[in-house]
């Protein structure tokens, strides 16, 4: 893994602390190791990674280890304050205020730079505590989904280091196990350990001191969330997250460790081959593929739109729908015309009524997958729609596309066939009018007021995360 630029600075100050210990100009160390002192001077103010080869010259040179060249230690009381400030004018509260940060120099006093210091301290704090508005959420969440659609909603990268991961733990097809997610846990140090009073507000707790991944309890059944959960966590260890500067930051960390879980639980390479079997045999169905894996409906789905339009060419949408018709999440790249609010905002916004995602819940038997075409002014969608209950509630998952790819799918020969004109307020929204005239005058319904719209999210560093809580957890564990 590539060094940061922390790291990279960390390494300059011990270079030039163990020079200036033997009294050594940059060019005379230069001489001694054969290279310019320009190029000295570029490594000693982290701005270039030396080689290996380079590093155990420059130990040899100043009589001591690479280990301690390498270490992560400053080297002195300055050299700590210079990496402290040079960290600090990177985080986002600092390159918010728009000012050019301060350059180092001899003359710049240790006490001048702890008073800098003191005032970017302050200037996070007050940020960790200034409440994230549900405005700022949904605008993050809104260019997170518009730049995910631009990328197919494919990672690359990511992909490739869940293949590096599970072929490292051993993995190669299948069902990936508990015992293989462990595995991979403990190629990074860590323990999974499985307890029944992990914080409400948490799905997991990692112990970097200690080494520990706290989950809730195995005997969850399927135990399918559990297996997520540990990967999610691990992810973050992979991806080198740091604690998350904005809500923004904090949905695309969130998002990066779902992708890892997922690329994990349904690798890249069977997955396309199932794929594209099932499109030659004009037989895709989510189930087969949920099946095929031993995933949940919902995760199948999510796992289709990374892998089908950038190995298959095909766009698709998914939706998420509760039974109340709200969206709560969704991915759409084929045209399907989906609700939006002034924001662009997507997530919470009600569901045409005559979309399969609300018409699957009509049915009596809801075993199977409801298959239906929608005519809309986009154009005609084929779709599968599977219902669900949670802790939360009904919900409905829908994998669906546009007509002309609707003939590799099964269930294309369904005769169920609904017309949408919304946002057209006509198509759904509005009552019959022989209905509206009837009972227009004679209603007075008391609403159903959810009180988290009038609440901001929860302060600190990691949204909706109470850290009083987790601290007091892991000091009940930490023995």
């Amino acid at each position: 893994m590539t060094p940061s630029r922390i790291e990279l600075t960390t390494l300059g100050h011990r270079i030039r602390h163990h020079r200036l210990e033997k009294r050594l100009t940059l060019d005379e160390l230069g001489a001694l190791v054969g290279v310019a002192g320009s190029q000295l001077s570029l490594i000693e103010n982290g701005k270039r990674e030396p080689k290996l080869t380079l590093l155990q010259a420059i130990a040899e040179a100043t009589d001591t280890t690479v280990g301690d060249l390498i270490s992560h230690e400053p080297p002195n009381r300055r050299a700590a304050l210079e990496i402290e400030l040079e960290k600090a004018q990177q985080t986002h509260s600092f390159l918010q205020l728009g000012v050019p940060p301060i350059k180092v120099t001899k003359g710049l006093s240790d006490e001048a730079i702890e008073t800098v210091l003191g005032l970017h301290r302050e200037l996070q704090r007050r940020d960790r505590e200034a409440n994230a508005t549900p405005e700022e959420a949904r605008r993050a969440n809104t260019e997170l989904r518009i730049r995910m659609r631009e990328k197919n909603n494919y990672l690359p990268e990511i992909e490739r280091l869940a293949e590096e991961q599970l072929a490292a733990a051993g993995h190669t097809r299948g069902a990936l196990t508990h015992r293989t997610v462990s595995i991979m846990a403990e190629r990074l140090g860590f323990q999974l350990i499985y307890v029944n009073d992990l914080p409400s507000s948490t799905r997991s707790i990692t112990d970097l001191e200690h080494g520990r991944i706290y989950l809730p309890p195995a005997s969850i059944p399927g135990g399918h969330g559990l297996r997520s959960m540990a990967l999610q966590a691990i992810a973050h260890r992979l991806l080198g997250h740091k604690p998350p500067t904005s809500y923004a930051d904090f949905l695309e960390q969130r998002l990066e460790i779902n992708y890892f879980a997922a690329c994990c639980l349904i690798p890249q390479t069977p997955a396309v081959e199932f794929l594209q079997q099932a499109k030659k045999d004009r037989n895709l169905a989510v189930e087969d593929f949920r099946d095929a894996f031993g995933v949940t409906h919902e995760s199948a789905g999510m796992r289709m739109t990374n892998l089908m339009t950038e190995h298959l060419g095909m766009r698709l949408h998914f939706l998420r729908v509760g039974a109340q018709g709200q969206i709560e999440r969704v991915y759409v790249n084929d045209g399907l015309p989906v609700p939006e609010d002034v924001t662009g905002a997507v997530e919470g916004q009600i569901a045409c009524r005559k979309f399969s995602a609300r018409r699957a819940f009509d049915r009596q038997n809801r075993t199977t997958e409801h298959y239906q075409y929608t005519d809309t002014p986009a154009g005609t969608f084929w779709c599968a729609t599977q219902t669900g209950a949670a802790d939360v509630g009904e919900h409905s998952i829908t994998v669906g596309v546009p007509f002309d790819d609707s003939r590799f799918w099964r269930g294309r020969e369904t005769q169920a066939r609904e017309v949408s004109t919304c946002p057209d307020e006509n198509c759904c929204r509005k009552p019959a009018p022989e209905v509206l005239e009837r009972w227009g005058e004679k209603a007075w319904p008391s609403a159903r007021v959810h009180t988290h719209i009038f609440s901001p999210l929860p302060r600190g560093r990691f949204p909706g995360v109470s850290e009083t809580d987790v601290f007091d957890f892991l000091e009940r564990h930490a023995d």
